[in-house]
């Protein structure tokens, strides 16, 4: 039966929680080099802040989402971004050995860090997951997140997510094996049938029912914790929630046109115009919420690292009550 946590979404109610990392940070480079076995393992496209990206997505909140009660930002101990004011009443540092066991860290499995945000301290009920290349990118109400029934939705794209029968685990990427072996799960637990890949766009989570979900795949959640790295035999909770959420009832699927207008994609590329085209489409389709995913690899282009970072500022200018104030010839308050 669906859950009534209506009151949950009301204004000044529902937290917002990022996972982040900069591998430009003193040290972690180095101590992902010493626990690496898989060239896949250094993929800098996980790791890499060249963009401020957080910081953009903080304003993004401030300006589209002024309904949010506080901000927790997920990150490996000590990482703080250098222009974060921590000191700001609506905004939480985690790092990760607060709500991971120390047998497990440090981790760089992005799977088994969300795995845990349940457990994440004052955390509001239900609460919206971004990641940190996610965006507002125009006014959002909580009720957006919500079907008329007042369960939460679901944003899937019309597409079936991989299937493991079809995927060669020694060439594979890590992403497309854990997909599928959450299709495994939700096969076992709810009928064989295909399974959609979610859109790309933040995501309602009721926190009990999250933490339902990793009790009712103990076993896969467990493996998934243990790997330092995304291996073969973890499942993304990111995905596998809303399933388990719509396979209970918990959850409404959203209709075409709602996964529109909510959630808009780009990929960022080394090519100049298609990286400017790809972001013109994106202020042309003006959807409720974007992802700016990095595709840099190993060197990004710097012409088009400053034509993102040069968009982002005239989209976001204004910054948000929760960077430092800028100070006059003090380089970490502006990175």
């Amino acid at each position: 039966m669906p859950t009534d946590r209506a009151d949950a979404l009301q204004p000044n109610c529902v937290d917002v929680v990022y996972t982040w990392v900069d591998d430009s940070f003193p040290g972690y480079a180095q101590t992902l080099r010493a626990h690496a076995t898989d060239r896949r393992d250094t993929n800098p496209n996980r790791t890499r802040d060249n963009l401020d990206l957080l910081r953009y997505s903080l304003r993004s909140l401030e300006a589209y989402m002024p309904f949010v009660r506080r901000v927790h930002i997920v990150s490996c101990r000590p990482q703080v971004p250098a222009w974060l004011d921590t000191g700001h009443p609506d905004i939480r540092v985690v790092h990760h050995d607060q709500i991971m066991a120390p047998e497990v860290l440090p981790t760089f499995n992005s799977f088994a860090i969300v795995s845990h945000l349940a457990r994440i301290p004052d955390l509001s009920p239900q609460f919206l997951y971004f990641e940190d290349d996610m965006l507002a990118f125009r006014p959002l109400k909580p009720e957006d997140f919500k079907a008329a029934d007042g369960r939460s939705k679901v944003f899937l794209e019309d597409r079936p997510s991989p299937v493991m029968s079809a995927l060669d685990p020694a060439s594979s990427s890590p992403w497309n094996l854990a997909l599928a072996r959450a299709n495994e799960v939700l096969a076992v637990a709810f009928g064989a049938k295909p399974f959609s890949y979610l859109a790309h766009g933040p995501q309602i989570i009721d926190r009990d029912l999250f933490a339902r979900m990793c009790e009712h795949f103990a076993d896969e959640i467990a493996t998934t914790r243990q790997s330092r790295f995304r291996a073969h035999g973890n499942v993304p909770p990111e995905y596998l929630y809303p399933h388990f959420a719509l396979e209970t009832d918990a959850a409404a699927r959203a209709d075409r046109a709602d996964v529109r207008q909510m959630a808009g994609y780009a990929s960022l590329e080394n090519w100049y115009a298609w990286t400017w085209l790809q972001l013109r489409r994106l202020e042309w389709r003006k959807p409720a919420t974007i992802t700016l995913n990095d595709s840099f690899e190993d060197v990004p282009n710097p012409r088009v690292v400053a034509h993102v970072r040069h968009t982002l500022e005239r989209w976001y200018p204004r910054p948000s009550r929760f960077e430092k104030a800028a100070q006059p010839g003090n380089a970490s308050a502006s990175r």
